[in-house]
């Protein structure tokens, strides 16, 4: 038996360009000579659904192509594929879209309508569904929100004589965990184990799964085909990476990261194919460059720019929407100010020169002192303070947000993760965009990806990378004027924001204190692309008004 991993960028939503893709990566197996094409977790409708989920009618759109998509397979080849159903078939049309009045729509909307399935497809033949059991309900997950959990126990189907095992994600991650579905399965007669994930990246991640996976082929005593989703969904990367493990948990091919892949394992003669294994930093690089090109083409909106000071931030960001749209795509807009060093215009067109983008200059100053004086004279306020720093920001931010109506461009924020947690931001200024690409990046972070672009030839003038950072918005400022050092704010996010652990040193009192202040920002804040086990964002659920003390 030969099985194709179908390592796939599905588009949430795009029902027929995924049934387009699913069929050509199938015509792709059977031209290998495959007997079943194994696509990701939600490979139909996309992932992270959400409260799409909360249309039916969404759901019902998916139906149809997944109707269409068994008329249109090619002969020859099962497909196994991920998509959304109802988990009671039984109910009319127009009480599953939850379009009845009254009561009944709000009954419908808190009953949990759907599985998490996966789709086992021949032509000709009737469809099998399998229901993901273990639902995923942390971080960025809520799964539960919306679906019925199945039986693992049903999910099981022969080909060529071998018992094929379905696992969706979660199923296979419960091992070590007070519940664990898995150990309720037989274990016996099994030949291989199925899972199609969509596992978003983090930075620890892919030693996770492995060690899940080999977990499960301990259980079975059967090797285990895993296909990942690949690609950008707002604020969650999908980095690939599909695994093939033999039961004696050896990995014997791994798909390439962040790219649509396609590979093949024969059971019989164990033949696989290893793909170019990459640095951590440059997984890091790959990662973000996909998030910025994903959530720029799915939203459609080919283009972006950003704010270039001159500082190591902005100048990070260049380069990763370089690589992420082509320098074409890509603008970066210069405002200076009164308190900016005339250097820092040089070094920042230099950049841009050498990355061949288009750098505009707006200068800020005139449109400043019209709203100083105009503030100034209304509430009598004389002296430089804050509110004159901030003004400058969001003079920025007002500017950069024009060239988006201008352009239909997309206005990348360049914050950190550091700056982010101790709220040293100005909000409708330098925070505000449609996209943070750095902002689950400590600065030591934002720092390593710059010296990696210079490691082969100097992209970013080293004049940029060796300044200390400012945010130039008063005479001679430098960041730590106002924040600790940021080797030590670095280490301190990783206990209090990551790991949520106490504060013991100063620093991390401080993080902490500042960061409770400070959490209305971010509720404000573009999406952030995570690449970190705990980021700011959609799985970080923080009040705005509360009177809690760690």
């Amino acid at each position: 038996m030969r099985v194709a991993l179908a390592q796939m960028n599905a588009v949430l939503g795009d029902f027929s360009g995924n049934r387009e893709k699913i069929i050509s990566f199938a015509r792709r197996a059977l031209d290998r000579r495959c007997d079943l094409v194994v696509f990701p977790e939600h490979a139909l409708f996309g992932y992270l659904p959400t409260d799409l989920l909360e249309r039916g009618s969404i759901v019902e759109a998916q139906l149809r192509e997944l109707k269409r998509l068994e008329k249109e397979l090619p002969k020859g080849i099962l497909v196994l594929v991920g998509c959304v159903t109802f988990a009671d078939d039984k109910r009319t049309s127009k009480q599953a879209t939850g379009r009845t009045l009254g009561k009944g729509v709000a009954e419908s909307l808190s009953v949990k309508r759907y599985y998490n399935s996966a789709a086992l497809m021949e032509r000709g033949k009737k469809t099998r569904f399998f229901h993901k059991e273990r639902l995923a309900s942390f971080d960025v997950f809520d799964e539960a929100r919306h679906y019925r959990s199945g039986e693992l126990s049903k999910n099981r189907f022969k080909l060529k004589g071998k018992t094929v095992q379905v696992t969706i994600c979660e199923d296979i991650w419960g091992w070590g965990q007070r519940e664990n579905e898995l150990k309720k399965v037989k274990r016996s007669g099994v030949d291989l184990v199925v899972n199609l994930s969509a596992s978003p990246f983090t930075k620890t991640k892919r030693a996770r799964r492995h060690d899940v996976l080999k977990k499960t082929v301990a259980h079975f005593k059967a090797p285990a085909v895993y296909v990942n989703m690949v690609g950008g969904q707002d604020e969650i990367v999908f980095d690939g990476r599909s695994v093939i493990m033999d039961k004696k948990g050896k990995v014997r091919g791994e798909l390439v990261a962040f790219q649509e892949d396609l590979g093949v394992y024969d059971l019989e003669t164990e033949e696989t194919g290893y793909r170019e294994s990459f640095a951590e930093i440059e997984i890091l690089r790959l990662a973000l460059v996909q998030g910025i090109r994903d959530f720029a083409l799915k939203t459609g909106l080919g283009r972006c720019h950003f704010g270039l000071s001159g500082g190591i931030d902005s100048a990070v960001v260049a380069c990763l929407a370089v690589d992420a749209l082509g320098p074409q795509a890509v603008t970066a807009i210069t405002l200076p100010g009164p308190f900016n060093d005339p250097s820092s215009r040089v070094w920042a067109e230099k950049l841009a020169s050498q990355l061949g983008i288009q750098c505009l200059n707006i200068e800020i100053e005139p449109a400043y002192e019209a709203l100083k004086n105009s503030f100034e004279g209304a509430t009598g306020l004389n002296e430089f303070g804050l509110v004159h720093e901030n003004l400058q920001a969001r003079t920025r931010g007002v500017l950069l947000m024009a060239y988006s109506n201008l352009s239909s461009s997309l206005l990348l924020s360049t914050g950190n993760k550091a700056e982010y947690a101790a709220g040293y931001s100005t909000l409708y200024g330098d925070q505000c965009g449609g996209l943070a690409p750095l902002g689950d990046l400590l600065k030591s972070e934002v720092y390593e990806l710059a010296r990696y672009y210079n490691s082969q030839a100097e992209v970013i003038p080293s004049e940029i990378i060796d300044r200390p950072p400012s945010a130039e918005l008063r005479p001679g400022q430098k960041d730590q004027d106002s924040l600790p050092p940021y080797d030590e704010l670095d280490a301190a996010v990783v206990r209090i924001i990551e790991r949520r652990e106490p504060a013991r040193t100063k620093t991390e009192t401080w993080l902490l204190n500042a960061s409770l202040k400070s959490e209305f920002k971010r509720w404000q804040a573009a999406p952030i692309l995570k690449v970190s086990d705990h980021a700011f964002g959609r799985g970080r659920r923080l009040p705005i008004a509360h009177r809690a003390k760690d």
